[in-house]
C-alpha cells in the first residue's frame, strides 16, 4: 500500500552504516594538540613574565589536554557514522552531546568538500551537505579523500535526478 500523495515518506529510524576512516583519529588528535598547545604556550610565556602559580595551571591544562588527545579521539571513531540512502543522508556526530541528523536528499542544495592542511597530510576530506534547514548542514568528517570525492559526485547526480526543489 502506498503513500498518500502529498504525505511524507515515514524514514527508516537505524544507526548509518559507515564509519570514518581510521586515518581520523589521527587527524581527531593531531587538532587537540593543536589546541592544547595554543592554551599551554601563552600560560608559560605569562609565567615566564608573571607569576609562577601559572606554571602550575599549564602543566593542569597540559595533562586535561593529552588525557583528551589520548581517550576522545578513539571513541569519536567508534560514534561517528553516516550513511547515504537513496531517500537520506544520515550522519551520527559527537562524544558527549550526540547529533544524529537525517537530510532528506529532496532538501539538499549544495554538495561540498574540504581539506585543510592537516586532512590534505593525510589524505582526508570533509563532505558538507547544505539543506534548507534551519539547523545548518550536514558534515561528513574523517572521510578517505577519494572517497570524499566520489561522495560528493554521487550525492550532486542523485540530488540532481531527485524532483524538489530543495525548500
Amino acid at each position: 500500500m502506498g503513500t498518500p500523495t502529498g504525505t511524507a515518506v515515514a524514514l527508516p529510524l537505524r544507526p548509518p552504516a559507515h564509519q570514518a576512516d581510521p586515518r581520523a583519529v589521527t587527524w581527531w588528535r593531531l587538532r587537540g594538540l593543536g589546541g592544547t598547545l595554543m592554551l599551554v604556550a601563552p600560560q608559560v610565556v605569562a609565567a615566564a613574565f608573571g607569576p609562577s602559580w601559572l606554571l602550575v595551571t599549564a602543566l593542569l591544562t597540559c595533562v586535561a589536554g593529552l588525557a583528551y588527545v589520548v581517550a576522545v579521539p578513539p571513541v569519536l571513531f567508534r560514534i561517528h557514522r553516516w550513511e547515504v540512502t537513496g531517500e537520506a543522508v544520515y550522519t551520527l556526530s559527537g562524544w558527549l552531546v550526540r547529533e544524529w541528523r537525517i537530510a532528506p536528499i529532496s532538501r539538499i542544495q549544495t554538495v561540498d568538500t574540504e581539506r585543510g592542511p592537516l586532512q590534505q597530510l593525510l589524505r582526508l576530506a570533509t563532505v558538507t551537505v547544505t539543506t534548507a534547514s534551519a539547523r545548518g548542514a550536514v558534515k561528513i568528517t574523517g572521510l578517505d579523500a577519494a572517497a570524499a570525492a566520489e561522495l560528493a559526485r554521487s550525492l550532486t547526480e542523485t540530488t540532481q535526478a531527485t524532483p524538489g526543489d530543495a525548500t
